[in-house]
């Protein structure tokens, strides 16, 4: 049983107290009286002393146990002079990419170079490189050979073991293998980190350090030999795919010490069925509550990955939020303006993970899909430090997280939740098991209203719908009190086939909300208006599933300013379905073709079912135009108001409707 996250005895290094900020240099280390740092944590983002950004949130987290951080934001990493500025760590380097991947990062879904950087001072871009946690590794260990390195974050988290790279179109090996450190952290990995931090500072050598949960490290083939001896392997390599999915099933109920060898990295960069099987094993594995360890040999190195780390309780998770932050950017900073933290600086987490188990999503990978809560008293009072921001004006811009309203829903029993194997809770319906109530919520909202000072309070996370529908009660109360103009929801299609691969419900749900939303703010005297989102290209998607998705735009007068392509992230569903053109949310056998599933590949396919969302916007009128000639849709060309594209655009190129086109209503 592990412990409490707060339960150890401070380290000795305690007694130089908080500091006002987490040095970035060693100036700031000078004024706070050290000569070293325990730890040094290397990211790709600006420094915002906020728990929304994971290097303050694990920094304040190793200081309260006594550790005396440093921090060293957006290096230089062309030379190893940066990572030498605060001098040697006494444990080890932290190093993450930052609040995302990396690549998602710099590169849109069309591959195209993002101008801006959100996590940069004045949103400068090219402030990090191409695959961060790879390179910061490799400048630490050039700073100080022998010096610990451990990874996390999200770009660490979702690269755990070989994964498809959609930016190099291949199948690359477990980050740990790149980047050549010590130990990988995946997930929200406070007890992980905690324990290991605590364990170094007592002598023990991070290279022995094999029983943390949420975490995966690299074993020779003598050293697996050895561990083996207290762990039982359940190795399907070789058996066929069908004999796997057999096997996998009649697995004793006795987890702790078992082991599931996956397929190797060589194996599945070459056989995308193998790749596919191998998805669908590792997303059966993520519940804390049954999850096995899992092997994945790459070459002569070997691969172990820890089961997921247990979940946080109310407690634990609310002394997090409220460690001593300054709330702000950095002082080096100056006035420069850091978009990500403009966004949210007057915004409250409430809540942590996701059970939706959207495949193209990669939240349940990271957070886990039991629901983390924060207690009522706490966010309440986070509401009160909030309001003591400077340009506070009233407003609250969200009380949300992964989903606005899963906060405080469980499975109604721990017994069954710890056995369920299910990759969503509300897919393909919401699950009879799981509690649904909104009632805490609501009551979240109430206090937080009447709280002296607060003038509005919005909420801004994506909104479950189909769960909102079980409580007429909160529709009423989000609608007439949390709503400023417009909604953000995420129906994603219209049609069952991407849908089903989406693991998204059908539209109806979406007509039943639309139905309450309209109704409720008629009543209460607001003229207010659903924002909804779709994913192009997505996999199991067709050029007719796009037309049909068009033509429900128009029907219902939405005109999609800003639209997607599917991006596939590292170890998504849909991204296996992307490269392997397999469905790994059914059983992936020897028997089925070699391509399973449609999917939307290549510059041209994915322009057009991008320009199907914009069906409106003249410059898409002749690739749709050609588009519909060649499936026999002739019929859709015209300036009929069933019809989607003109028969040319001279109309357009008239000043009148040019005008027209931009006064439009967009969303």
């Amino acid at each position: 049983m592990s412990l409490g996250l707060f339960s150890r005895r401070k380290y000795w290094a305690h007694r130089y107290g908080t500091a006002p900020e987490l040095p970035l240099s060693r100036a700031e280390m000078d004024e706070l009286g050290w000569d070293s740092c325990d730890i040094i944590l290397v990211t790709g983002d600006a420094y915002v002393d906020l728990p929304s950004f994971g290097m303050a949130l694990i920094g304040r987290l190793l200081e309260s146990q006594g550790f005396r951080v440093g921090i060293i934001s957006q290096p230089d990493w062309t030379q190893a002079d940066e990572f030498k500025k605060l001098g040697r760590p006494n444990l080890f380097f932290g190093v993450t990419a930052g609040n995302m991947d990396s690549m998602v990062n710099r590169y849109t879904s069309d591959n195209k170079i993002r101008k801006e950087d959100a996590y940069t001072p004045a949103g400068e871009g090219g402030k990090r490189p191409d695959r961060s946690t790879i390179v910061y590794s490799q400048r630490c260990r050039e700073a100080f050979s022998g010096v610990p390195i451990v990874i996390g974050g999200i770009e660490a988290s979702l690269r755990r073991l070989a994964h498809y790279d959609y930016w190099s179109d291949k199948v690359r090996r477990s980050i740990l293998v790149d980047a050549k450190a010590d130990i990988l952290l995946y997930g929200n990995a406070e007890r992980a980190i905690v324990e290991l931090a605590h364990r170094m500072a007592g002598g023990e050598s991070i290279d022995k350090i094999r029983d943390l949960r949420g975490s995966a490290f690299l074993l020779k083939k003598e050293e697996l030999a050895e561990r083996m001896e207290s762990w039982e392997l359940l190795d399907f390599s070789e058996l066929p795919l069908e004999s796997r999915v057999k096997f996998h099933k009649q697995i004793p109920k006795t987890r702790e010490f078992s082991v599931v060898r996956l397929p190797t990295f060589e194996e599945v960069s070459t056989n995308k069925k193998l790749y596919a099987h191998t998805s669908r094993v590792f997303h059966l594995e993520t519940n804390p509550g049954n999850a096995r360890a899992l092997l994945q040999p790459h070459g002569d190195k070997m691969l172990w990955l820890m089961p997921p780390p247990v979940p946080l309780n109310s407690e634990e998770l609310d002394r997090v939020y409220e460690m001593p932050y300054s709330r702000r950017p950095h002082s080096s900073y100056g006035n420069k303006k850091l978009s990500a933290y403009e966004m949210i600086k007057f915004s409250i987490n409430i809540m942590r993970g996701c059970f939706g188990g959207c495949t193209f999503c990669s939240i349940t990978e990271h957070e886990g899909r039991i629901i983390q809560s924060r207690s009522e008293e706490s966010i309440l009072r986070e509401i009160e430090e909030v309001k003591e921001t400077p340009g506070f004006t009233g407003n609250i811009s969200d009380l949300g997280g992964p989903t606005a309203n899963m906060y405080r829903m469980k499975c109604e029993s721990e017994k069954i939740e710890s056995a369920c194997r299910r990759l969503s809770c509300v897919y393909p319906q919401i699950c009879k098991h799981m509690q649904t109530s909104h009632s805490e919520l609501l009551s979240v909202y109430r206090k937080a209203r009447e709280l002296p000072g607060v003038k509005r309070i919005f909420i801004a996370s994506g909104l479950r719908y189909d769960l909102a529908l079980r409580s007429p009660e909160y529709i009423e109360e989000l609608v007439k009190y949390h709503v400023g103009g417009y909604l953000k929801i995420a129906p994603e299609h219209t049609e069952q086939g991407p849908l089903s691969k989406m693991m998204k419900p059908s539209i109806d749900s979406f007509y039943r909300f639309n139905e309450l939303f309209k109704k409720f703010s008629k009543q209460a005297g607001k003229e207010q208006y659903l924002i909804p989102y779709f994913i192009a290209a997505h996999p199991g998607t067709t050029d007719r599933d796009m037309v049909e998705l068009a033509l429900w735009l128009k029907r219902n007068k939405f005109r999609l300013d800003q639209v997607q392509n599917f991006l596939p992230t590292p170890m998504a569903i849909a991204s296996s379905m992307y490269h392997s053109e397999q469905n790994p949310l059914r059983k992936v056998t020897d028997s089925m073709s070699d391509r399973e599933i449609v999917v939307p590949k290549g510059g041209k396919q994915r322009q057009l079912h991008k320009a199907f969302l914009r069906y409106h916007d003249p410059h898409n009128w002749q690739l749709l135009r050609r588009a519909l000639i060649e499936m026999g849709r002739k019929d859709l060309i015209g300036g009929g108001k069933n019809q989607l594209v003109p028969a040319d655009t001279k109309s357009y190129n008239r000043p009148k409707h040019r005008a027209k086109f931009k006064k439009q209503r967009r969303y």
